[in-house]
């Protein structure tokens, strides 16, 4: 017998709306023209293009020449925090982030270590949050970059990033970078003034886009050095011929995900709570490292003494797919760097699977999975449960 398939994987990426798709194929068929093409069918690919920034703009509380396309979340992580800080060494050469960031951002930080930046780790605790008090006494006069994920994307902590910026622009003359591919159409994000992020990476996979579309958006204009270079598209600072399609897809998604936020934020911290509460039914053999604070459609938790490769097998069995708490890093032996920082007990350090829920994700899937979760758990630990 076949059993039906329940994707709860949506942190790592989603299905795309059909009207998304729809979209999709409908630009490619008839606005396939380069929009830097001075004729009349450039025009008009560039004009959709401008339509779709300004749509994204809109939603951010920004101008539409603030809104860069890209190819993506690491895409943009890398071009804000390496353009940023190789544009502004005149005011300092200090970088602050968090112990707990995307490779994508902890790799750039490291590359810029190598060119004679000076970077520092902002400690989180046994919740994944940042202290405001060590951010206020690590941030200085020469910190010329600030880079901080709104929502962790292997156990959902929500940063104080607006409380954050309150800090950063009082204290420093450095920008405000946060990574919101967790966070865009499942938390309230917009440039809120001086009292807001400066600048805000986007993923169009993650909203029930397409992979290999990006945004990279800006509060105001800032001093910048390019990372890609070539003809100029996107006000020069993300040259190559920009994928119209993508770019008009990406929008529409990001309306409808905007647009239909509050409504899936309801529904995914109920199934989150239910998830929870039959998980601590297994006392100390269960430990749960998304807190009830954190964001609403992702739930971490391991099992003890248990990899986190077996649990994922066996729900597969059961039609359920979950991952390891983060799908860049799945097939890695070594425990994830997030996990470490938040020092759980070593008993439980290999084994953590995230569920994450997205739009097409429906009640009856939920309680499908509590019904395998709970047999898997019966089925693997045995006597330990009884």
């Amino acid at each position: 017998m076949k059993v039906n398939t329940i994707y709860l994987d949506n942190s790592a990426t989603t299905k795309p709306y059909k009207e998304v798709m729809q979209t999709f194929m409908a630009v490619n068929e008839q606005y396939y023209a380069n929009p830097a093409s001075i004729h009349a069918m450039g025009v008009e690919s560039n004009e959709l293009l401008m339509r779709a920034r300004e749509q994204v703009a809109d939603i951010l509380k920004t101008e539409a020449k603030n809104v860069l396309f890209t190819s993506g979340g690491t895409e943009s992580n890398n071009t804000a925090i390496i353009g940023l800080a190789r544009g502004n060494t005149h005011k300092g050469k200090h970088i602050l982030t968090t112990e707990i960031e995307h490779p994508s951002v902890l790799e750039s930080v490291k590359q810029l270590e190598k060119e004679g930046f000076e970077i520092e780790y902002l400690r989180v605790n046994a919740q994944g949050v940042i202290s405001l008090d060590e951010l206020k006494a690590k941030i200085r006069k020469d910190t010329i970059l600030v880079s901080m994920m709104h929502v962790n994307n292997e156990m959902g902590a929500i940063q104080p990033i607006f409380e954050a910026a309150t800090i950063v622009h009082a204290e420093s003359r450095a920008a405000f970078h946060v990574d919101a591919v967790q966070s865009f159409g499942k938390l309230p994000l917009t440039f809120k003034g001086e009292e807001g992020p400066d600048c805000i990476t986007i993923s169009g996979h993650k909203i029930h886009g397409f992979k290999g579309s990006g945004v990279l958006a800006f509060r105001k204009k800032m001093q910048w050095q390019p990372y890609a270079l070539g003809g100029g598209q996107e006000f020069g600072l993300r040259s190559g011929t920009v994928a119209v399609p993508h770019a008009v897809a990406l929008s529409k998604a990001a309306r409808i995900a905007v647009e239909t936020m509050n409504e899936r934020a309801e529904k995914f911290r109920k199934w989150q709570q239910e998830i929870r509460a039959e998980l601590e039914q297994f006392g100390d053999i269960v430990h749960i490292l998304s807190t009830p604070e954190s964001a609403a459609h992702i739930l971490s938790f391991s099992v003890r003494d248990l990899k986190g490769e077996v649990l994922i097998n066996a729900l597969q069995k059961y039609g359920v797919i979950v991952s390891t708490s983060s799908a860049c890093s799945s097939k890695q032996t070594k425990t994830s760097h997030v996990v470490e920082a938040l020092n759980i007990d070593e008993h439980f350090k290999k084994g953590v699977i995230r569920v994450s829920f997205g739009a097409h994700v429906t009640s009856e899937d939920i309680a499908q999975f509590i019904l395998a979760i709970k047999k898997v758990l019966m089925e693997l630990k045995g006597e330990l449960l009884l």
